[in-house]
């Protein structure tokens, strides 16, 4: 177990664990990762196996957990899920923010007052280019949610993925998510990453070992090398950048990709600000 935190420790490999928590979604986004859609396998992992693995990361060492999809929040009882699992270590989750009205905001409620960020996607402040790639009036779903979400309490960040913008665009999209409440040290941007349907995009960049940061990466198909890794092509997951078909114990694909990972010259993937 010592190499496990040796390599955290030394920048070898992530402090934190992601865990796919499903595959399906409410969106159809031209340069998603997974090929989500409402039609898409679920392929979810069952709660019991993620509370778990949780605790199993904290005794390993690891200080955060992320929760990426499809689109999370789909499952209802995700909510109380991760407020067990925060009990063990700060948790990011992952979501298009377009569900959260009603009784679905509501449904949040054991999320407050716990170790819980939940990160929006949001790519532009033009609407029409926002919608172009994640749907019709994803725009305003989203930049109506955050004040919602933020006055209800909860800690949110913003990602925004695509093409690098031009110096006024970006200045926009930050005095957009500014206006929103979030601050900048709360906003991502990221490139389209050449995998799932991003495989198609012009000016997507390569992702493979060289360029991802290893984080272990927990899926209902195995354990993977990064969040970027178990993505998904012409329905079927790829396995190039499989670790380990064990997930549990947590030390199995933990110490593989340890082991993987060794020799690998650290922030190697910072070239296409992947991370």
């Amino acid at each position: 177990m010592n190499a496990v935190l040796d390599a955290m420790e030394n920048g070898t490999i992530s402090r934190r664990v992601w865990f796919y928590a499903n595959y399906h979604c409410n969106l159809e986004c031209s340069y998603c990762l997974t090929e989500s859609s409402p039609r898409a396998p679920r392929r979810q992992l069952d709660h019991s196996l993620m509370k778990s693995l949780t605790r199993q990361a904290a005794d390993l060492g690891f200080t955060e957990v992320g929760v990426t999809g499809g689109e999370t929040f789909l499952d209802l009882a995700l909510p109380a899920t991760l407020a067990e699992m925060s009990e063990s270590v700060p948790v990011i989750v992952l979501t298009n923010g377009t569900l959260f009205a009603g009784d679905r905001l509501e449904r949040l409620a054991p999320m407050l007052g716990r170790q819980i960020s939940m990160q929006i996607s949001l790519d532009s402040a033009n609407p029409d280019l926002n919608d172009m790639a994640r749907g019709p009036e994803n725009f305003a779903k989203v930049v109506e949610s955050i004040p919602r979400l933020i006055n209800a309490g909860h800690r949110v960040r913003i990602a925004s993925t695509g093409q690098a913008p031009d110096e006024e665009s970006q200045e926009a999209l930050c005095t957009l998510h500014r206006s929103l409440g979030i601050s900048d040290d709360d906003h991502v941007v990221r490139p389209i990453v050449r995998r799932g349907r991003g495989a198609t995009f012009d000016g997507s960049v390569p992702a493979g070992p060289d360029e991802l940061f290893p984080e272990l990466t927990i899926t209902a198909d195995g354990a993977f090398w990064s969040p970027f890794a178990p993505t998904v092509s012409n329905d079927h997951v790829d396995t190039d950048l499989l670790v380990s078909r064990t997930v549990e114990p947590l030390s199995v694909p933990a110490q593989r990709l340890v082991a993987l990972a060794q020799g690998r010259p650290v922030g190697s993937d910072v070239a296409n600000n992947i991370r």
